[in-house]
């Protein structure tokens, strides 16, 4: 999963009242028909970073942007409420109107996102893309379950309270295993949302021991991330419709794909485009379609059925 910095999220300005009262008002209706509405909050321009982003210290939150206009939102998010009731706590689900909260709005659009819904993740007050446009609930449970995998693989998540009878062990002399201090340093870079700290400390490690696979993947997340920051998203998405055939289009989309959650539509975007063209431009895109692998663990089942279609289209 890539991750991107974030700019502050402290959220300053007016008080849009009329925000904060339907807010407040849904969710009183929300926790009037019961359910899991402790796990669904509505949040504000004003709340946003009490309520979101300080929370996210101790628990991953959801984030959810929606419109009343939207009809895909009025598919996903029903979806989002009920998983985040199943999560029981494991997550929370915030929800932003973007019509009442307009710096929420303008914030989404400086991430280089056109449309809605939109969803992301805020863990230890930093955001990440996850979701864009309705998904049927299988392929949200699925997302969900491969987010919390990476998270946990990045050290990303929150420390979990100790487990019934894992209580004491430190104080019975157990012995913790040591943490190495390269990947340490690299996480913390990670979770201050420095990409090019992150780099150089992952890309020493390799150094030292080039057959490191999780260095590999992490150092391929971190050039992902990079990539992604320099682009302008809308002109990304305009250019690869408009240009099937352009290899640089395809593969900067492919980025914007994976780094949205997109996974299988990026690897099968470049398939597809290695399909398409010859020469340089199909290495080009051969090359870019391996370090994209390169991001996800050599077993995910998508990376298999990526790497056999990219067999396919090659030979």
């Amino acid at each position: 999963m890539g991750r991107m910095p974030s700019p502050d999220f402290s959220l300053h300005g007016a008080i849009d009242l009329g925000a904060r009262q339907a807010a407040a008002k849904k969710q009183q209706q929300r926790q009037q028909a019961g359910g899991d509405s402790q796990y669904v909050m509505d949040v504000t321009d004003e709340t946003f970073n009490t309520e979101v982003v300080q929370r996210s210290r101790t628990v991953p939150v959801i984030v959810d942007f929606w419109a009343e206009w939207c009809g895909p939102c009025k598919q996903l998010s029903p979806i989002l409420e009920k998983l985040a009731g199943e999560g029981a706590g494991r997550w929370v689900l915030a929800k932003v109107d973007i019509d009442a909260n307009p710096q929420l709005a303008a914030y989404m659009q400086q991430l280089g996102v056109r449309g809605i819904p939109f969803v992301a993740v805020v863990v230890a007050g930093q955001l990440m893309p996850f979701l864009q446009g309705a998904a049927p609930e299988s392929d949200v449970r699925r997302s969900l379950d491969q987010l919390f995998v990476a998270l946990n693989e990045q050290g990303l998540l929150p420390d979990a309270p100790p487990q019934e009878g894992e209580e004491g062990l430190e104080a019975e002399g157990a012995q913790q295993p040591a943490e190495d201090p390269a990947y340490v340093q690299a996480e913390d870079a990670l979770r201050r949302g420095d990409i090019e700290a992150a780099a150089t400390a992952f890309q020493e490690i390799i150094d030292a021991n080039p057959q490191d696979l999780d260095a590999k993947r992490g150092l391929a997340l971190v050039e992902l991330s990079r990539r992604v920051q320099t682009y302008d998203v809308a002109q990304v998405e305009k250019e690869a419709a408009e240009r099937p055939g352009d290899a640089q289009a395809q593969i900067r989309q492919a980025d914007v794909e994976l780094v949205s959650g997109s996974v299988e539509d990026a690897f099968d975007r470049l398939v597809q485009t290695i399909r398409r063209t010859a020469g340089d431009d199909r290495e080009d895109v051969r090359l870019r379609l391996l370090e994209l692998f390169d991001v996800l663990p050599v077993d995910d089942p998508r990376v298999v059925k990526g790497r056999r279609a990219l067999s396919s289209a090659l030979f």
